[in-house]
C-alpha cells in the first residue's frame, strides 16, 4: 500500500530540506526523500553543501587561515609563536564534528516541523488522478532491497549536482580527488595540482597552500575568474600569486595524466608549449553537472535541456502539472542560497501564496583570502549590453578598520546607471566581504541609487565604510582618497 502526501520533496540539500520545512509550516503534509550516505554508510541529510561542500570547506578555510596568521601575521602584532605546527587529523576531526552537528540539525528540524523523512533513491513512475480529478504523482523510493511506493499531489525535485568528470582523470579520492577527497586528506601533500580555477579549485588550493603545499592550478579558459568583474579578477590573481604563493596557469590544454610514484599532468600552456607537472595529489574541480540520474524523467515525460538541466519557468514550474524543480538541477547559478530561496518560493506557490526569487540579485562569494563577492552586473557585461554607467571605487588600504586588521588588499566598486543612478552591480575583494555584500543585495533589491548608499551613515571605524566611500565615488566625491 502506498503512502500519500500533499508534497513530496526529492533531495534534502539546501533546496530540498528548506522547501520541505516551508511546506510543512504552511500546513501541507510533506515527505522529504534523500539518499545521501556519509563515510560510515549512514543517512546524512543536507546534501553536498552540508556534507562535502559549503560547510566543511569553510571549516578548513578557517583552520588554515588561523595557521597562516600564526605563521606570518602575528609577529606584526607583537605576538611570538614558537614551535608552530599543524595537526591535520585534529583539523579534520573538527570539520567532521561541525558537519555532523549540522546534518543532525537538519534531521531535527524536519522532525520538529512534522516532515516525514525517508532514506532512499526517489524515481518518478507515473501520473494518475485523485477522486476529485486533481493530478496524482506516483514514485518509488529504493533503499537497498527495500522499495516503497509514494503518492503526492505535488513534487519538488531538488536533487542537486555532482562533480563534472574528466575521462583522463579517474577519481579514486586517494590520489586523484574531487571535492570529497580534497576535504578528507589526512596529511599535507608536498605538491598539489588543481585542475580548474573556479570557486572549488581556488578555495581548496588556498587551504592546502596555507598549510605548506606547493600548489599549481591549471585552468583551461584563457582568462581568470571570468564570471567576476575583470578588475576584481585581476586584483585577485595578483594577490593569490604574489602574496599567497599559488601558481596559476590559464589557457592550458591537458593531453594526458600518468600515475606512478607521482602523478604527471601533461599539457600545453597558453603559448602552445608542451609542459609537465608532477604532483603528489591532484584535485579535479572543473565544475558540476545536474544530478538527474535515475530520476525517472523518461517515465513521465519530464522535459530537460541538452545539458541535462530540468527546464522550468520563472516560478520553477516544469512542463508537468504540479511538478517543480529547484537548485542546481535548474537554470541559474549553482549556489546553496539560491536553491533555498527557490525552495521557499515553490512551497509558498503550492500553498497559494506569491512565491518569488529575483535571480538578478543573487550574491556570489568566494571564500579565499581576500574574499571575493559581487551582486548584479559587472563592467564587461554592461559594456557588452551597451548600457551607459558610472563607477565609484574605494580601496581597503584607505580604511581604518582594514588597517587595524592588517588586511588592506582589495577594493569595493559600485556601478550605477549613468542616467538614473540606479545601482547595476557592486563588486568587492577584501576582508570579510562575504558579510558586506548583504548591504549591496538589499540596496539592489529595493532599487537603490548610489546616492542612497552615499547618504546612509555607516559606523566608524568599520569595513562597511569602504562601500560608503565607493558609492560616494560614483559622483567623484569620496573623502578619504
Amino acid at each position: 500500500m502506498s503512502q500519500s502526501f500533499d508534497v513530496a520533496v526529492i533531495g534534502a540539500g539546501p533546496g530540498g530540506y528548506v522547501a520541505a520545512i516551508r511546506c510543512a509550516q504552511l500546513g501541507l503534509n510533506t515527505i522529504c526523500i534523500d539518499e545521501w550516505k556519509n563515510l560510515q554508510g549512514k543517512a546524512s541529510l543536507g546534501g553536498t553543501c552540508l556534507n562535502v561542500g559549503c560547510i566543511p570547506s569553510k571549516a578548513l578555510l578557517e583552520s588554515s587561515e588561523n595557521y597562516e596568521r600564526a605563521a606570518h601575521k602575528f609577529a606584526a602584532h607583537g605576538i611570538k609563536v614558537e614551535g608552530l605546527s599543524v595537526d591535520i587529523p585534529t583539523m579534520m576531526s573538527r570539520k567532521d564534528k561541525i558537519v555532523a552537528a549540522f546534518t543532525g540539525g537538519v534531521a531535527m528540524l524536519l522532525k520538529k516541523n512534522k516532515v516525514t523523512s525517508m532514506h532512499g533513491h526517489g524515481s518518478l513512475l507515473k501520473s494518475g488522478k485523485y477522486d476529485d480529478g486533481s493530478t496524482l504523482w506516483q514514485f518509488e523510493v529504493k533503499n537497498g532491497d527495500k522499495v516503497d511506493i509514494v503518492e503526492a499531489k505535488h513534487i519538488i525535485i531538488a536533487t542537486g549536482s555532482t562533480p563534472r568528470r574528466l575521462p583522463f582523470a579517474p577519481i579514486d579520492n586517494e590520489r586523484i580527488l574531487d571535492n570529497t577527497g580534497a576535504l578528507a586528506l589526512t596529511e599535507t601533500p608536498k605538491r598539489l595540482g588543481v585542475i580548474g580555477a573556479g570557486v572549488i579549485g581556488l578555495e581548496m588550493g588556498s587551504v592546502w597552500r596555507r598549510l605548506g603545499s606547493e600548489v599549481t592550478i591549471l585552468e583551461a579558459l584563457p582568462g581568470f575568474l571570468t564570471a567576476a568583474d575583470e578588475q576584481v579578477a585581476k586584483e585577485a590573481k595578483k594577490i593569490f600569486t604574489r602574496e599567497t604563493g599559488l601558481v596559476i596557469q590559464t589557457g592550458i590544454k591537458i593531453s594526458g595524466i600518468k600515475t606512478g610514484e607521482t602523478i604527471t599532468v601533461e599539457y600545453a600552456d597558453a603559448d602552445g608549449k608542451t609542459q609537465k607537472l608532477e604532483v603528489d595529489k591532484l584535485i579535479v574541480a572543473v565544475g558540476r553537472v545536474p544530478n538527474t540520474a535515475g530520476l525517472g524523467a523518461e517515465n513521465v515525460g519530464l522535459k530537460m535541456d541538452d545539458r541535462g538541466y530540468i527546464e522550468v519557468d520563472g516560478g520553477c514550474r516544469t512542463n508537468l502539472p504540479n511538478i517543480y524543480a529547484v537548485g542546481d538541477v535548474v537554470r541559474g547559478p549553482m549556489l546553496a542560497h539560491k536553491a533555498s530561496e527557490e525552495g521557499i518560493a515553490v512551497a509558498e506557490t503550492i500553498a497559494g501564496q506569491a512565491g518569488h526569487v529575483n535571480l538578478d540579485t543573487i550574491p556570489w562569494v568566494i571564500y579565499t583570502s581576500p574574499e571575493i563577492a559581487w551582486v548584479g552586473k559587472n563592467e564587461q557585461e554592461l559594456k557588452t549590453a551597451g548600457i551607459q554607467y558610472k563607477a565609484g571605487q574605494f580601496p581597503f588600504m584607505a580604511n581604518g578598520r582594514a588597517r587595524a586588521l592588517g588586511e588592506t588588499g582589495g577594493f569595493v566598486k559600485v556601478l550605477a546607471d549613468a542616467n538614473t543612478d540606479r545601482i547595476l552591480g557592486i563588486h568587492m575583494i577584501g576582508p570579510y566581504v562575504s558579510e558586506m555584500i548583504a548591504e549591496a543585495v538589499v540596496a539592489m533589491e529595493f532599487a537603490a541609487s548610489s546616492e542612497d548608499i552615499a547618504r546612509i551613515v555607516h559606523a566608524h571605524p568599520s569595513l562597511s565604510e569602504v562601500l560608503h566611500e565607493a558609492a560616494m565615488g560614483v559622483d567623484k566625491r569620496a573623502i578619504h582618497i
